[in-house]
């Protein structure tokens, strides 16, 4: 099961500022044979969160009360029957998030003045998250994936099948009675013409593209504020009616062809993959050749303290941010000034975190890419808009 994450549901994780701030993140497993290791591992986690706080100075019952919505969670046996790939708990005063997600996180505990984000940015970021419509007249099924998971999502407020998307208007079965015009003989009754529409070209066209038009409109509150491409899956005529309905602007070119009824969601999910896959690799190789060309101007930076001030203010265009990697320090908005420490203390942020954050809240692309990816030893890095 997964739990719904996009830029609105970051928005309160970000926004939430004056500590002390909980991130836990732990693997999770779909199969329930393994529910004990997944408690055990939380359980681990929340002792160590507790022992970090106590170093703060936080009383005891503070922090029971803060921790107390994780700990719960240890006993609902729902809860953990009903697992992703990754699970990621965030607690502050008066604010506790849990998100299941498609996402193998490493185990991780920050404790610190806000809550750390940075391992949530690949379901937002340029990285490898695709989404497949998978689409017949008799099914409509969404899997959002990666390049090693997949999942499918619940399909609220989208029709569930050709004959649920007209049921209201569909005049393939119905009979249209129409009298005809000209007048009547006296005495008599005008005569009736019977309609069956139900046969032309022009017909079934107009039905899916209505079907399909009532697709989109149900996909947009699933898929506001998402960057990821969309491949469509269906049998090969259905793809140009479905590109004339479609207004999300990330719909591939190339679909899987065939009918998506037959095929399982890890079929999709590989053929789906060779579709994005190249389209993944250009878009982080041409944003790295845009950068190098830029290295050496005033349209791209390479140090923290020059990138984030730029971030926040709405000036970089491209981010690039190391994955598995924190820096540790402060930014203060009004000022711009970036201070850095040596390690992480309550009262410090992963300043990586930060400007991925605030460049996906202006519109910016951010990629999380492996250390040594950028050149000359450079580990954050941005492309500026102006």
């Amino acid at each position: 099961m997964n739990d719904r994450f996009t830029v609105s549901e970051l928005q309160p994780l970000i926004a939430f500022h004056g500590g002390p701030a909980v991130s836990l993140y732990m693997p999770a497993h779909r199969v329930t044979t393994r529910i004990q290791e997944d408690t055990l591992r939380l359980k681990n986690l929340l002792r160590d969160a507790e022992t970090q706080l106590a170093q703060t100075g936080m009383r005891s019952p503070d922090i029971r009360d803060l921790l107390a919505p994780a700990q719960d969670l240890l006993d609902n046996t729902d809860f953990w029957q009903h697992q992703s790939d990754g699970l990621a708990i965030f607690l502050g005063q008066g604010a506790s998030y849990v998100y299941r997600l498609p996402l193998y996180f490493q185990p991780l505990l920050v404790v610190a003045q806000s809550f750390h984000v940075k391992p949530l940015l690949p379901l937002l970021a340029n990285d490898g998250t695709f989404y497949v419509l998978a689409v017949s007249q008799n099914e409509v099924r969404l899997l959002r994936g990666a390049k090693q998971t997949v999942d499918e999502l619940d399909l609220a407020g989208v029709p569930g099948s050709l004959a649920e998307a007209l049921r209201y208007d569909d005049t393939d079965r119905q009979l249209q009675y129409h009298t005809s015009t000209p007048p009547a003989a006296a005495g008599g009754r005008r005569s009736a013409i019977y309609h069956g529409h139900g046969g032309t070209a022009a017909d079934d066209k107009d039905r899916l593209l209505r079907y399909f038009q009532a697709i989109d409109r149900g996909l947009r509150d699933l898929l506001q504020d998402q960057q990821a491409p969309l491949v469509f899956a269906g049998v090969d005529y259905l793809l140009p009616i479905y590109q004339e309905a479609n207004t999300y602007p990330r719909l591939m070119e190339g679909s899987v062809s065939g009918n998506p009824e037959e095929m399982r969601p890890e079929e999709l999910h590989r053929a789906a993959w060779q579709i994005v896959a190249p389209h993944f690799a250009r878009a982080q190789s041409e944003a790295l050749e845009t950068y190098k060309q830029m290295a050496a101007t005033n349209q791209a930076a390479h140090t923290i303290r020059q990138i984030l001030p730029a971030a926040y203010q709405g000036r970089v265009q491209t981010a690039f941010v190391p994955l598995h990697q924190q820096l540790w320090g402060t930014f203060d908005p009004e000022t711009g000034e970036v201070q850095l420490v040596s390690e992480e203390r309550p009262d410090t942020s992963d300043l990586y975190d930060q400007l991925a954050v605030y460049t996906l809240m202006r519109n910016g692309a951010v990629f999380v890419v492996e250390p040594g990816t950028l050149p000359d030893g450079v580990e954050a890095a941005a492309i500026y808009r102006f």
